[in-house]
């Protein structure tokens, strides 16, 4: 596939007129569409209204305002606060461009402005954060540099789409008066991006990143691991990264994370308030492995390199004391490079492992986790054995009933939800999609989005619910836009459904507020579908 723009590192990228025959011309716009009322508004000058984002916040007021960005303005932080002067520095950052304005980041008291500061009631919790607008400037209120991040991309998406253009824009840019109050519905909103199928170099992944951001994803989880390759330098096993990473689904090159690599994407990801859990997928799914080294197979016999898409052939050798000095190597070199609380061990499609099998070595493999720092993430099949305490089930089924889960969930338990016939990014949107697997099902823009993640399980309690999470498989994506192709539109609203209040969720206003976002992807590069589900302004 042909690539559609150098990879950029920045949230707002270079504006980028889709070519013909790219991705997203294979979906035409709705006919006669003309765009929505409030996109109508806005190319005339009048504001967003400030409940027209995603995701959808808890409370809104609208009053007052509008407050219009002029070249005098400036953005104010209190002394002595250095998160919030970073968080005002990359608003900064992605304003001045667009605007052109100077928008000096200042301390202290002072009148008018963007103001961004640290306080605010408790019940904002750490992610949550107060926006005021009125005509006399924009106070940002939150009680952590994560939620004030967090208001700024509301704020962000307030604004007209074309302050993601990264030359001088003609304005006026004003934000809707009022007066909003927001915090998530849950603590877990992830997505995850498979690099071993395909490998995605650093600069593809920070991309990625920063599109999570602008909708409040917290959590990028990383598929580090597969039959198709072996993504991370493990200084005890070097032949992992080496040989188990010199190849990729179809025979392409492969490649793989150094430690500094790995370092460079946790770093990248805090700064935008994501927290990276990295997986190793275990027993099964583990040919990269075992084709690196012959003593972890039974027979002593390296298996050749893996490059199709087929699954459950794999194993660890369980009886092998052998296997669990690399579990315990590989998992304490990662809990090493990762901040963050948890680990995924993977656990699914172990169809090589007999149930016992399966079930000695996932409570070894716990054991090693915990005694390195951490806690476990395993795909729902971890069920089957027992779950340790403190982790965390992900569900990916399609039926929406899974007995032991109900069961894990009620003993105390948290799921993460990830419905594959909802929130895998990576199933075909039609039987025409040109990327993508449909062994799930079709899945377009609606049925991604409507549904609720609190009644989605049966027998699951309601606050056994950890949040939300729309994976991203790499069968049949080599590049960043396919990433986008396949993550957008479907990925906003797995994100709202994470962050915003049950009352909130209505289908008919959410494609409303999603088709307002096609413009600032159009600006951002993002090579999204157009779904005739949605109804997208013309270009």
């Amino acid at each position: 596939m042909r690539r559609l723009r150098p990879t950029l590192l920045c949230a707002a990228a270079l504006l980028l007129v889709t070519a013909p025959g790219s991705l997203s011309a294979t979906a035409a716009p709705v006919p006669g569409d003309t765009g929505t009322l409030a996109d109508a508004a806005a190319r005339h000058g009048a504001p967003r209204p400030l409940d027209q984002v995603i995701p959808a916040p808890a409370s809104v007021r609208p009053g007052g305002g509008p407050y219009t960005l002029r070249p005098g303005t400036r953005i104010r932080v209190p002394r002595h606060a250095p998160q919030a002067r970073e968080v005002a520095e990359r608003l900064a950052e992605l304003l001045r461009p667009s605007t052109g304005y100077d928008l000096p980041v200042v301390s202290g008291p002072g009148r008018g402005g963007i103001r961004l500061g640290l306080g605010g009631p408790r019940r904002l919790g750490k992610e949550g954060y107060r926006l005021e607008v009125s005509r006399r400037g924009v106070e940002l209120t939150a009680r952590s540099r994560t939620g004030l991040f967090y208001g700024v991309q509301t704020l962000r998406q307030l604004l007209p789409a074309r302050v993601e253009a990264r030359t001088e824009q003609p304005g006026p840019w004003r934000i809707a008066g009022g007066t909003v109050h927001d915090r998530p519905r849950y603590a877990h909103r992830g997505a995850m991006l498979d690099v071993a199928r395909h490998f995605f170099g650093v600069a593809e992944v920070k991309r990625y990143i920063d599109q999570l951001a602008l909708y409040k994803v917290n959590t990028l989880h990383l598929h580090l691991s597969d039959d198709q390759g072996w993504r991370i330098a493990i200084d005890s096993w070097p032949r992992l990264a080496a040989h188990g990473g010199s190849t990729e689904v179809g025979g392409g090159p492969g490649g793989h994370y150094t430690k500094d690599d790995y370092r460079e994407i946790v770093r990248y990801a805090a700064e935008r308030e994501l927290t990276v859990i990295p997986e190793i997928d275990m027993p099964g799914h583990t040919n990269a492995a075992l084709a690196s080294y012959a003593e972890l197979n039974c027979d002593g016999v390296a298996p050749p390199l893996y490059t199709g898409i087929e699954v459950g052939f794999s194993s660890l050798c369980v009886p092998l004391e052998t296997t669990y000095d690399f579990v315990d190597d590989v998992i304490r070199e990662i809990a090493e490079l990762t901040p963050g609380r948890y680990l995924h061990i993977g656990g699914d499609e172990a169809h090589s492992t007999s149930h016992e099998d399966y079930a000695a070595f996932m409570a070894r493999a716990q054991r090693t986790v915990a005694a390195h720092g951490k806690q476990v993430v395993g795909w729902h099949q971890l069920a089957g054995a027992e779950p340790a305490d403190g982790a965390l089930l992900q569900y990916w089924g399609t039926s929406g009933d899974a007995p032991d889960v109900a069961e894990a969930a009620r003993n105390g338990t948290r799921v993460i939800l990830s419905p594959a016939d909802r929130a895998y990014l990576d199933m075909k949107y039609n039987e025409d999609t040109p990327l993508g697997l449909s062994w799930a099902g079709l899945v377009e823009v609606r049925q991604s989005y409507d549904w609720d993640p609190g009644s989605h399980l049966r027998g699951v309690p309601a606050e056994a619910v950890a949040g939300v999470e729309a994976p991203l498989w790499s069968e049949t994506l080599e590049e960043s836009d396919h990433i986008e192709f396949m993550a957008f539109p479907r990925l906003p609203g797995i994100a709202e459904l994470g962050w915003s209040p049950a009352s909130t969720h209505d289908w008919a206003d959410y494609r409303e507020r999603l088709a307002q976002q096609g413009p600032r992807w159009d600006r951002m590069g993002v090579d999204y579908w157009r779904s005739p589900q949605v109804p997208w302004p013309s270009r």
